[in-house]
This record gives C-alpha cells, structure tokens and sequence, in this order.
C-alpha cells in the first residue's frame, strides 16, 4: 500500500475501545466522554477482516490500542485472531498496565510481541495525580513487572512531558535505561479540545530534554528497538536501554509516516489528527468489498498534520487522544 506522496503504509493502529480506567489530564476530561454504544463497535470479527484484507495489500504490522485497550473483554481473544493473520509480522499493545499484571501471560500467548506502556511520572503521589485516579501507580509497577517475567520485549514507556508537573523527572527517567533494557520515550504534549490551556502554557520539547540530558552524560545516537514509530534514539555507553524523543510538534516527522488507524467505531483514518475519515463498518456489516474505501483512504492521505499548540483547528475537533486511539 502506498499513499499519494508514495509512502509505504504497511502499519494499522487499531482503536478496540473508546474507554479508558485513567483520565489523564493531556488526553481526556476528568468527567469523561460521551461513549460509543456497543452496538457501533466493531466485533472481533470483524476487525480481524479488516486486517485480513488489509494483509493482503500489504499489511504487516498492528498495535491495538484504545482508550484503554484492556478494559474491552476478552482482549487475548483478538490478538490471537490477529497473530494467525498470513502476512502479519508484528503484533503490538499500547496500555497504561493498569490491568496487565492478570492478563500479561494470556496476551503473550496469544500473540502480542511488543508493549508500550505509559508512565508520567516516577513518584506514586505525582503520577496518581496526572491520572487522577488514586492507586494507580502501583498497579503500573505491578503490570511492568509481569511484563518483564512473561518475556515482552522490547518494552517502551512513554511519557509525556508537562512544565512544571514532570519535567524535572527527565533525568530521573533516562536513569532507567543504564540499569534495565528499557527503553524511555519523551513525548511533546500534542493539543487536543480538553487540553488546549495546558498544551499552550506547559508544552516542554525535547531539545530541551536532550539539553538537559547531555548535562548528565554523553548520549550516543543509536538505531533504536524493533518498533513502527518515529522516535529518534540515543543510549548512554553500556546502557542496556535506550532513550528516545517523539516530537510531533518541535520537528514534524510526516514525512516517514507508514500508518494509517482504525477507530473503535470502525472509521479507517488516514492520519491521528484532521477531519478526515473513511466509513469502513458500514461496507463491513454490508458484505462489500473493502478494498476500494481503503484504497480510496491512502489516496486522500495528506502530507502532514496542521497541529498548532494551543489550537484546536489542526486536530480536527478531537476532543480526547482517546477517540482514534493515540
């Protein structure tokens, strides 16, 4: 598959829920949102025929995200029906692991190779707070360490940085990656309807997390683990981690995009923000060819996002991150 500025779109992220047990303070309101009705969710089956055409144009790689994607049941039960796709090489969950220590075995058998948990903060009170909802943290840590004993690998957290909330942690973090085969990814805030006074006023880049990294020790870039992002890597010499940035604002990296996502509700999206969007449950639950809406999706793929900090217009009236799965 390729799109009309010829890149190669061999990379699904699939949104399984709309739901999420956390209400981060950059994703979502603390009241929540309105949420699909189980009747406009895609089925197991139907998402896993969406994949399976989709490998036969020249899928490769899926990551199932949501929301949260392991608050829907029986979760394992896609992943296994997704991992027995021909032609699917790498199969992906993004999580904040809140529920993981219970289902990180099943998982793993079922398929899922890969993990990028979130974690904002390293201090229970603090990170509780960005997620307010109290006890979280420790069921975090609890969901990292049955990550770790049931072989994923690699494993990435990701954190988003907020001034003034966790920025001061940068060096904490990076700390990580000289002991553990972790690999830490600083994320700039992206603006979104919920959060567009917080993207505007405490949006920290990464040059500025690379300054104050290179204060530390020397970092090395480095080609980072196996993955479909585009993050940039370094690694301090010896670590057996990595450290990375994903800077979707300070330095827009559209030009090596290779994905396209699915949203819950079943909308294929050329890019995470904008309005565009192609109906593909309908075709779906119609018994009708995909291949013509999704081929007709890669065509009106646009050449990059028109994100601005503080505004609301490039991302296309999203109000949640959660709403095409991240």
């Amino acid at each position: 598959m390729k799109d009309g500025f010829g890149r190669r779109i061999e990379y699904l992220r699939i949104s399984v829920t709309d739901k999420c047990n956390l209400r981060c303070v950059y994703c979502m309101p603390e009241e929540g949102l309105p949420w699909l009705k189980r009747e406009d969710l895609l089925s197991y089956e139907e998402i896993a025929e969406v994949v399976r055409v989709m490998a036969g144009m020249g899928l490769r790689r899926v990551r199932l995200t949501g929301g949260e994607p392991l608050v829907r049941q029986d979760l394992p039960r896609l992943a296994a029906m997704i991992s027995s796709v021909p032609g699917i090489e790498d199969l992906s969950l993004s999580t904040n692991a809140v529920l993981l220590a219970d289902m990180a075995k099943e998982l793993r058998q079922a398929g899922v190779d890969r993990l990028n948990i979130s974690l904002d903060s390293l201090d229970p009170e603090r990170f509780d707070a960005i997620v307010r909802r109290p006890g979280s943290f420790q069921r975090v840590m609890a969901g990292l360490e049955a990550a770790e004993r049931e072989g994923f690998a690699p494993i990435k957290l990701n954190v988003v940085l907020i001034r003034g909330e966790n920025d001061h942690e940068v060096a904490d973090f990076a700390a990580i990656t000289r002991e553990r085969p972790w690999h830490i990814r600083f994320i700039e805030l992206m603006p979104t309807g919920s959060n567009l006074e917080l993207s505007a006023a405490r949006t920290v880049t990464c040059d500025e997390v690379l300054e104050t990294l290179q204060e530390v020790g020397r970092l090395d870039p480095v080609t980072g683990p196996t993955g479909n992002g585009p993050a940039r890597y370094f690694r301090f010499p010896g670590a057996p981690g990595t450290v990375g940035v994903i800077t979707p604002m300070s330095h827009n990296f559209c030009d090596q995009c290779n994905r396209m996502r699915l949203t819950a509700d079943g909308q294929l999206r050329p890019c995470l923000f904008g309005h565009l969007q192609t109906d593909l449950r309908g075709p779906l639950r119609q018994g009708e060819a995909l291949e013509p809406f999704i081929e007709e999706t890669l065509r009106v793929k646009p050449q990059r996002h028109l994100l601005e900090q503080g505004v609301s217009t490039g991302s296309g009236g999203l109000i949640a991150l959660s709403q095409t799965g991240g």
